[in-house]
């Protein structure tokens, strides 16, 4: 079977359309930061659960709680990366969904202040 060259692949994201404003790109890398280091912490909690639990809870109940922190820990620590590579490469193409983002939200009828 032949292998396809490296110039016949399609370009990467990285590489698409334009460097968004740097400011963008690091409210970006933040926001996954804080994602991935809060499913660190369920995974961390995960293993506390499953070492400290009380005697009378450490058997079925403290095991469920552990797998069920490390699951979602995980889950969302995956997750964190898939949407921090969607933002970035809808603003490397301007396709974000709020790009450039929303104007001043104007005050409902009748509504003075």
């Amino acid at each position: 079977m032949p292998t396809a060259s490296r110039t016949s692949r399609t370009t990467p994201w990285y590489d698409e359309g334009e460097e968004p404003d740097y400011r963008f790109s690091l409210a970006n890398e933040r926001t996954f930061l804080a994602w991935f280091r809060t499913g660190l912490a369920l995974m961390a909690a995960s293993l506390a659960v499953a070492q400290f639990a009380a005697p009378h809870a450490r058997g079925t109940t403290g095991a469920v709680l552990g797998a069920v922190l490390a699951a979602v820990g995980a889950l969302l620590c995956t997750t964190a990366y898939f949407r921090w590579r969607a933002v970035q490469r809808a603003m490397r193409s301007s396709r974000w969904p709020h790009w450039p983002p929303p104007r001043r939200p104007t005050p409902a009828p009748g509504w003075r202040g």
